[in-house]
């Protein structure tokens, strides 16, 4: 059993590694994240723009002073590269040992913790927990509960992430993800924390979903031609290569793959429908 999990494919990983390879070629940087389209037109040519205004608004909500930032899930640490170029003190957590190497080429002023932020001890204390796009990956009970343990008095936390809103209509495939909204905000109501600025910008990141899907079809298209190739000229390397893929990726995971690559129900009208996208700030009370 051992052996058979070791030689699984990891596709999250391979997916991982050409979306850096993607961002970087096509904006300049590696971010991970959503973009704020607001005044940009929905085009692939306005993603490094529409990251890099997010990026702003973002930064755009630190308390005042000199901080120090713990960033959580802190991506290849685009962001913590920022935070450092303002006289921040970054510490970052990142559980992926590809983007801990991205981290620490790209903010080499930030300490980097290679393991989960259940896992993590705390070096406290810290003026700020910063989730961008990370909130959704950390357990509900441990996220914010974790945070106010580590934070000084006055300390804040800021979250930017997507939430389940609840309204999803049935026949809708899941698009973007997080946690269950109203089970967030029970969360908060749980802790000694004032909610300081509670933004939804919903529409403003919704159009990434639909460049993202754009990427993903004609990727998918590209494998669909060479499939009908081989299968015309080459049937029996064909036929190889689709035993080894069945045999190192679970059904699931063959079909999320297809889906996500044919954009099946992927679009930010179904983003719309199934999330909110939030900016939460809070401070500890």
């Amino acid at each position: 059993m051992d052996q058979c999990l070791k030689n699984k494919i990891d596709t999250r990983a391979i997916g991982l590694d050409i979306s850096l390879s993607l961002a970087r070629w096509l904006t300049g940087s590696e971010h991970l994240h959503y973009g704020l389209w607001a005044e940009l037109e929905p085009c692939a040519a306005n993603l490094g723009a529409a990251q890099e205004a997010y990026t702003t608004h973002l930064l755009g909500q630190l308390p005042k002073g000199k901080l120090r930032i713990l960033d959580i899930g802190g991506g290849a640490g685009e962001t913590a590269a920022r935070l450092g170029q303002l006289g921040h003190e970054v510490d970052i957590i990142i559980p992926s040992s590809r983007l801990a190497a991205r981290c620490r080429e790209n903010a080499p002023q930030a300490k980097v913790h290679e393991m989960r932020f259940e896992d993590y001890s705390g070096e406290g204390p810290f003026d700020l927990c910063l989730f961008s796009e990370s909130f959704q990956y950390i357990p509900l009970a441990q996220g914010l509960s974790r945070c106010v343990e580590m934070l000084a008095p006055g300390g804040h936390i800021i979250v930017a992430d997507c939430f389940r809103s609840g309204d999803r209509p049935s026949e809708a495939r899941a698009v973007g993800g997080g946690h269950e909204i109203t089970r967030f905000w029970a969360q908060v109501e749980s802790l000694p924390l004032d909610v300081l600025l509670r933004e939804d910008l919903t529409d403003q990141v919704a159009p990434s979903i639909d460049i993202e899907s754009g990427f993903l079809r004609i990727f998918g298209e590209a494998l669909v031609r060479i499939d009908e190739e081989l299968a015309l000229k080459k049937p029996l390397i064909r036929r190889v290569l689709e035993t080894l893929w069945r045999v190192s990726v679970n059904r699931r995971r063959r079909e999320s793959i297809q889906r996500r690559l044919m954009a099946e129900g992927r679009s930010s009208e179904v983003f719309r429908a199934c999330n909110r996208y939030l900016l939460v700030k809070m401070q500890k009370t």
